[in-house]
This record gives C-alpha cells, sequence and structure tokens, in this order.
C-alpha cells in the first residue's frame, strides 16, 4: 500500500470508507458519481434510511374540500325573529312550515323532518327579552264573549223579526203612506219590509264575519261576496224559479216570487253554532299542536276534531232547517237536505278563510254557483228545437225528488270536496299559528342573511 492510496481514499487503510464497516465518527470524503449500470440494481434486505416521523406539534391542516361548515346558521338568521319570540319547537315548525320548509328542505340541513330542524333553532337561538304577559282579568273575557255571542245572534233575530213583520204586513188593510194606488195593497208592504229586513240582516252578517272566531285571517277576493249572495238569493227564490221554467214561464201577468223564508231563518241562525264551532275547533287544534312532538302526531289529532267541528254544525243545521221548514215552510226532506248542505257549504268555506286559505273559500261556492247555473240554462236551452235534452235530466229530478234536488246537490258537492281539501290543508301546523287571526309578519331586513 502506497502513500498515493491513502490521500485518494482507494486503499484499504483505517481512512477508507469501506461501506458497514466505516469506522464511527469518519466523515465520508465526496467521490466521484456512480456509473448507471446496465443490469438490475441489487434490492436492499431492508430500507437503508427509515421514513420521517411528523412532529408532534405540527397542526393538522384542513381539507382542501369546503363546504358550510354550520348549514343552519343561514337559516337561523333568515328566521331569528321568529325563533325569538317562540314560545316552543312547534310553533317554530308552523312558522318555516308557512314559508315553505319541508322535511326534504330539512334534509339539506342535515335533519330528518322539520320538527327536528326547529327543535335545533329553538335550542341554538335566545328568546327575546320581552316581559311576560299579564293575564287579563276574568270578568272581561267573559263580557267579551257575551259580547261575541250576542253578535252572532243578531242575524237570527233580526230574520226571524223580518218573517214576523212580512207576514203580519200582509194583513195590512190601509195602503202605505206615499203610495200611488188607492187600494189596499199589503203586497207593497211586504215588499217593503222585506227590503228592510233584508239589508238588516245582511249588515248583521257582515259584523259577524268581520269579529270573533268567523273572521278571515287574510283578506278575500270580492267575488267571494258575489258567489255568496247568489246562493242567498237561489235559496230564497230558486225552487220557484225552477218550477217557472219547467212550466214555460214566468206567467203574464207577472206574479211575485215566493220566497222561502224558512231557508232564510234557519241559515241566519246557523251562525252562532258556525261561531262557536269554529272558536272550538281553532282551540282545540293550537292545544294539540303545543302539546304534540312530530308533525304527523299533530295531524293525526287534529282530523278527528274538523269531523267533530263539522258535525256538530251539520247537526245544528239539520234541527234549524226542520223545525223553520215545519214551522213556516212547504215541510219535506228536500228544502232542510238543500238548506243543510248550503249551510254546510258557506261553514267549510269560511272555516278555510279563517286559517289562511282564501282561495279554497272562494272555490267552494263558485262550484256551487256553476251547478245552479247550469241547471237553469239547460232548462231554459231545452226549450229551444233540438234542445230538448239538454233539460231531461233537470226536469226528471224535478219530477221525482223536487226542486229542491238541485241546490242540494250543487251545494254538497263542493261541501264534500272542501272537506276533503280542508282534511289535508287544516291539519298543519302552519295553518294554526299563535295570532291565526293576523297575516305573518314580513321579516325585518336586518335578520336576513
Amino acid at each position: 500500500m502506497t502513500t498515493a492510496d491513502i490521500d485518494t481514499g482507494t486503499g484499504t487503510g483505517p481512512g477508507a470508507d469501506t461501506g458497514p464497516g466505516t469506522r464511527p465518527g469518519a466523515e465520508p470524503k465526496a467521490g466521484p458519481a456512480p456509473q448507471p449500470t446496465t443490469g438490475p440494481a441489487p434490492t436492499a434486505p431492508f430500507p437503508t434510511t427509515p421514513p420521517p416521523l411528523p412532529a408532534r406539534d405540527t397542526t393538522a391542516r384542513p381539507s382542501s374540500r369546503r363546504g358550510p361548515a354550520d348549514p343552519v346558521k343561514s337559516l337561523m338568521h333568515q328566521h331569528r325573529t321568529l325563533c325569538e319570540r317562540a314560545v316552543d319547537p312547534m310553533e317554530i315548525a308552523a312558522g318555516l312550515e308557512a314559508h315553505g320548509v319541508t322535511d326534504r328542505t330539512a334534509a339539506r340541513f342535515r335533519h330528518r323532518d322539520v320538527f327536528s330542524l326547529a327543535e335545533e333553532l329553538y335550542a341554538r337561538v335566545p328568546r327575546a327579552d320581552a316581559p311576560p304577559p299579564t293575564p287579563p282579568a276574568t270578568s272581561p273575557a267573559r263580557q267579551g264573549r257575551g259580547v261575541r255571542a250576542l253578535l252572532h245572534l243578531l242575524p237570527g233575530a233580526v230574520c226571524a223579526a223580518t218573517v214576523a213583520a212580512v207576514l203580519t204586513a200582509g194583513h195590512v188593510p190601509t195602503p202605505l203612506p206615499g203610495t200611488v194606488v188607492d187600494d189596499p195593497s199589503p203586497a207593497v208592504a211586504q215588499a217593503a219590509v222585506a227590503a228592510a229586513g233584508t239589508g238588516l240582516s245582511l249588515l248583521a252578517l257582515r259584523l259577524c264575519v268581520r269579529h270573533g272566531p268567523l273572521r278571515a285571517r287574510y283578506p278575500s277576493a270580492r267575488v267571494t261576496g258575489l258567489w255568496t249572495c247568489w246562493l242567498a238569493g237561489y235559496a230564497l227564490c230558486g225552487d220557484w224559479l225552477l218550477r217557472q221554467s219547467l212550466a214555460g214561464g214566468p206567467d203574464v201577468p207577472y206574479e211575485g216570487p215566493r220566497l222561502a223564508g224558512a231557508a232564510a231563518l234557519a241559515l241566519t241562525c246557523a251562525v252562532l253554532p258556525a261561531a262557536w264551532c269554529a272558536h272550538w275547533f281553532a282551540g282545540r287544534a293550537r292545544r294539540r299542536l303545543e302539546a304534540s312532538r312530530t308533525l304527523t302526531e299533530f295531524s293525526s289529532g287534529v282530523r278527528p276534531l274538523l269531523l267533530t267541528a263539522t258535525a256538530i254544525q251539520v247537526a245544528a243545521l239539520l234541527a234549524l232547517s226542520a223545525t223553520a221548514n215545519t214551522v213556516g215552510g212547504d215541510g219535506g226532506a228536500g228544502p232542510v237536505a238543500a238548506t243543510t248542505a248550503l249551510g254546510t257549504l258557506l261553514f267549510l268555506a269560511r272555516l278555510a278563510a279563517r286559517h289562511g286559505f282564501p282561495s279554497a273559500a272562494a272555490v267552494g261556492p263558485a262550484a256551487a254557483v256553476t251547478l245552479e247555473a247550469a241547471a237553469l240554462a239547460c232548462v231554459t236551452a231545452a226549450r229551444l228545437p233540438g234542445l230538448e235534452a239538454l233539460g231531461r235530466p233537470v226536469e226528471a229530478a224535478v219530477t221525482h225528488l223536487g226542486p229542491s234536488v238541485v241546490p242540494a246537490v250543487a251545494c254538497a258537492l263542493p261541501a264534500l270536496g272542501l272537506l276533503l281539501y280542508a282534511l289535508r290543508v287544516l291539519t298543519g301546523a302552519s295553518a294554526h299559528p299563535s295570532a291565526p287571526a293576523a297575516a305573518p309578519a314580513a321579516v325585518p331586513e336586518a335578520d336576513r342573511p
């Protein structure tokens, strides 16, 4: 071994790097880069350098995929006023359902249904600082209920007084002051008394539907009043007009129509039980809403209440129409059925308007008006040559069942449709808010996201 061998590191002396046998502490010298070989590289039995371990104080980096960490937060800002003023989760669920939030929408917020979402909102949003409401005194509440009862009794009392006055005016031996005829004219007196009584009855009915349990939550369309006036007018003189049309009339000289005073008396007296049934249904449904844990439980509990309220109103209508028809009507089951069907239709329409469905309250009476007008139009069109077949169904029904079958069928079918619709929409939580008589307030701009 020479000195050159030692200096260049190619020898076998103690200063050479011999791989695994290198002396500890000796620093390896930089040598020439290894030349590439054509053969396969030898495989080491184990890795010569272990992989570096992560430091213990290194924090985990966030994922590159970013999404809403709290999807309910935006809903909290959007409905903050509702959540702050709610007294229980069911009130929030009712408000969410009124704003169009369904179970499918709640699934996007990682909840199984609307009630579960409402529970989280109720738990996370603090209640607004409001003074506790003072309980009202007992005597004013009782006085208010007594005043409302008298108010809803007013249409029946006015109609009964009008019917009695018309019957009395039929026996007046002298003409009314200011008439242009010299002979006694009881018909003029009856017409004047009937017109005055009809106007007072309409005013009393208007007061009833604007105050108390029959008041609508939202303003209804004006056309709804037109449909109601048509139905009331047909109940008064529709049977007489249908008889005249089937007989080829009206006859000349013209005879005044014979008004169905018994139907008018029964319908106006039924306002009081209708108001009681509407108040009873709204109160029981609100209690059910506070006690229910899920929307499905609430719906299943409200359906029997709606059916019970409707059954009570139908029973009241049957009793009133039968009594009035026995005392001052023609008798028979036809007028009783027609009056009961019309009263039930108006009750269900008003109940739908009361709980926030004015469109349904207008569609039901409109359908009944269409059927009654179609019956009259078919009878009139049957007088034309070649169109005799149009009036045969109505003529056959009137011949076998009487003229009251037309309003009975025309009102019963829409009433049944309204009942089925009410069983679906009036069993939702949005139909029974805290203040059902007031429209829901708009969300302030500051509370929106």
